[in-house]
């Protein structure tokens, strides 16, 4: 509990500051690694990354829980799952918001998974680095408190959902994806643009978060989904040999609106009389897919036969979707129906 003096002509009062409690859980990543003979790997644990930020003390009380100690490149739903069952189990002992550490590569989908399977009222903000500790100017500490600033942030505690915080900017974690490979200012939101900016003396907000009205449970998929691409002269061969080994989904990254070679929307089409869904995305960064275009492989086409569309999802967030509604209900692909 903190107070704050304050005087005025006549009188001098003290004003009880309650601080939000907020929990970190530590996963590794680049935020948690430095370098060795085979490489840099996480070897920092949540207490020392938050004592390379001692200023997030100044927003909340903390507490810090090891969730993993893994490079986000190499993460799973297993780990994934934990961090939301974590995040949950944080709530009850009377957690007001939670920040996840983790590594860049698979950030925006552990986020989208927490997006999509979290339930509680509060804020789950992610954050990194791409710079190491043991690297000149590293950015983990500045991200850090300011993932922290925003999960004790009053407008984000009442609006719940989930975020990524990274070179003072605050994205939505539908919106959010990694767009420089090693540049601090990693994250965008193609089409939305951030929620708001974590400027030195305030958190400026540019538009209000939007809530995830459906949720599905953080359960641990085991449905095989892949990834298929489209592209100049793309055949139907991945999608065949998807078929022989018995995928059980199918996400195309589609081109544009989300078209495909004639090629692929004939495996599209085969793929679905074998029972397998499809859904179909765009390799475009920012826009929606629309079913518009005839021919084999036009949209329009590919929506007669029965594929779903990702709408404003990249296929990495797509594939993650699909694998929940695969793991809830018979009828994956009416979570993708326009």
């Amino acid at each position: 509990m903190n107070y704050a003096e304050t005087t005025n002509t006549t009188y001098t009062y003290l004003i009880c500051c309650v601080m939000p409690n907020i929990r970190i859980l530590s996963t590794g990543g680049t935020i948690a690694s430095t370098d060795g003979t085979e490489g840099a790997r996480p070897e920092k644990d949540g207490a020392e990354i938050l004592g390379d930020a001692a200023e997030a003390r100044e927003y909340a009380s903390i507490s810090v829980e090891e969730v993993a100690q893994i490079p986000s490149f190499d993460m799973g739903f297993e780990t994934m799952a934990t961090i939301v069952r974590s995040a949950h189990a944080a709530v009850k002992d009377g957690i007001d918001g939670v920040v996840v550490t983790h590594g860049t590569d698979t950030m925006e989908e552990s986020a989208f998974y927490a997006d999509q399977t979290s339930t509680t009222a509060v804020p789950i903000v992610f954050t990194g680095a791409q710079r190491r500790p043991d690297e000149p100017s590293p950015d983990g500490p500045a991200n850090l408190i300011g993932a922290v600033r925003a999960a004790a942030h009053d407008r984000i505690q009442a609006a719940g959902g989930t975020y990524i915080a990274f070179d003072d900017q605050l994205h939505e974690a539908d919106a959010a994806t990694k767009a420089h490979t090693s540049r601090v200012g990693a994250f965008n939101s193609p089409g939305s643009g951030p929620i708001a900016s974590l400027d030195r003396d305030r958190i400026r907000f540019h538009h209000e978060p939007d809530s995830t009205e459906q949720k599905f449970d953080p359960v641990v998929p085991t449905s095989s989904v892949r990834v298929i691409p489209s592209g100049v002269n793309v055949p139907s061969d991945p999608i065949d040999e998807a078929i022989e080994v018995g995928v059980d989904g199918l996400v195309v990254q589609g081109t544009g609106l989300g078209n495909t070679t004639d090629a692929l929307g004939h495996g599209i089409a085969n793929a679905i009389d074998h029972g397998i869904p499809v859904v179909v995305g765009s390799r475009c960064p920012g826009g929606a897919t629309m079913p518009v275009y005839g021919g084999d492989g036009g949209g329009e086409t590919l929506r007669e036969y029965g594929v779903g569309f990702a709408d404003n999802l990249p296929v990495q967030k797509a594939r993650i979707k699909l694998a929940l509604a695969l793991s809830t209900t018979d009828e994956p692909l009416e979570w993708f129906r326009r």
